[in-house]
């Protein structure tokens, strides 16, 4: 591949900013809206507090303005509120991906989004990343493939993860083959090289969305999951992929480090339904790392494992199970604005 005219920059490198949206449907949240909103609130002071990130915050209306002010007042001066109309709080997905030019300059990188292949389909998402771009006052970079933010992991130095299942699946981008679609990431986010799993959890509407799946952690280490419960149905699919990615190199040529955690195991909805539990869908802050936890036997373990890989953060544990009854946890819900070098 030539050499990139853009950087997407690993998580780990420093932010200006957070971007997430107030979770205020009632109609798609019903009575998940208030455990939703609680397990939201506490991420963001995990976030934003002690010296942590500033936080942008979408809002559809006046009275979801004052209900998220209300909850984050302890965190009051670090947080601005932007009234944007939203489908949904599933901004890794809808926002811009913020990228860095050859000079270093920020640019808001926006893709195609057809609710995750047309199935979650809510007014004003497929506006949101011109919106966020604006607010951002970073450069707008247009690009009309159909892309979601959760769907790409990078190292900062042109590797990127994905998954078949998802960007080559036919209700995303049907036109476009592996070597198209591997062409568009170059120029997209800076890929000097994709790394191709195949499919992600049972019942991830998202197609397998590779954050809930692998996470870069530093230059050449990545971390994965592994099923402790015997019935956990995701256990030979969390095992082929950790084989797979162990026989990976990476953009500069190392062979993949893969650490691996504890999988949540089964966790079932209120009809019995499977959910994609997944604890390598947290995010990676300035000052935190923010993981998701289901009150599973699994949660504490997890969080300590994740501590060992992240010496320089605060590891924190926090509950995402009502999240997850809207398909995703944390990583999900989040999108970082790097810092301005």
């Amino acid at each position: 591949m030539s050499h990139p005219t853009c950087r997407q920059p690993a998580e780990w490198e420093l932010h200006s900013a957070c971007w997430l949206a107030w979770p205020g449907h009632g109609h798609l949240w019903r009575e998940n809206l208030a455990p939703a909103q609680a397990e939201w609130t506490a991420l963001c002071l995990a976030i934003a507090g002690e010296g942590g990130e500033a936080l942008d915050i979408l809002v559809g209306d006046e009275g979801s303005e004052a209900a998220a002010r209300h909850a984050l007042a302890p965190v009051a001066d670090r947080v601005r509120f932007h009234r944007v109309p939203v489908g949904d709080i599933w901004l890794r997905d809808t926002a811009p991906i913020f990228v860095r030019d050859g000079a270093g300059a920020l640019q808001a990188a926006c893709f195609g989004f057809n609710g995750w292949g047309g199935k979650y389909v809510l007014p004003g998402d497929d506006r949101v990343a011109g919106r966020v771009a604006a607010l951002s006052g970073a450069p707008r970079r247009d690009h009309a493939f159909i892309l979601e933010g959760g769907s790409v992991e990078v190292d900062g130095e042109g590797t990127v993860l994905t998954t078949r299942q998802c960007l080559l699946n036919p209700n995303r981008n049907p036109g476009l083959d592996q070597a198209e679609l591997e062409a568009a990431l170059a120029d997209g986010l800076g890929a000097e090289k994709v790394l191709w799993l195949d499919e992600g959890l049972l019942n991830d509407h998202t197609d397998g969305h590779i954050d809930t799946l692998a996470r870069f952690v530093a230059p050449g280490v990545v971390v994965c999951m592994e099923a402790r419960d015997p019935a956990d149905p995701n256990a030979a699919t969390l095992d082929r992929l950790a084989a797979d990615l162990a026989a990976m190199t990476d953009a500069r040529g190392r062979k993949l480090r893969v650490e691996r955690i504890p999988s949540p195991g089964v966790m079932r909805d209120e009809e019995g339904e499977l959910m994609p539990a997944s604890f390598v869908n947290f995010y990676i802050g300035n000052r935190s790392v923010v993981v998701p936890t289901y009150g599973t036997p699994y949660d504490e373990e997890a969080v300590a494992a994740l501590a060992r890989l992240f010496p320089n953060h605060r590891v924190v544990g926090r509950s995402a199970r009502a999240i997850l009854s809207g398909g995703g946890a944390f990583h999900c819900i989040t999108q970082q604005q790097p810092e301005v070098r």
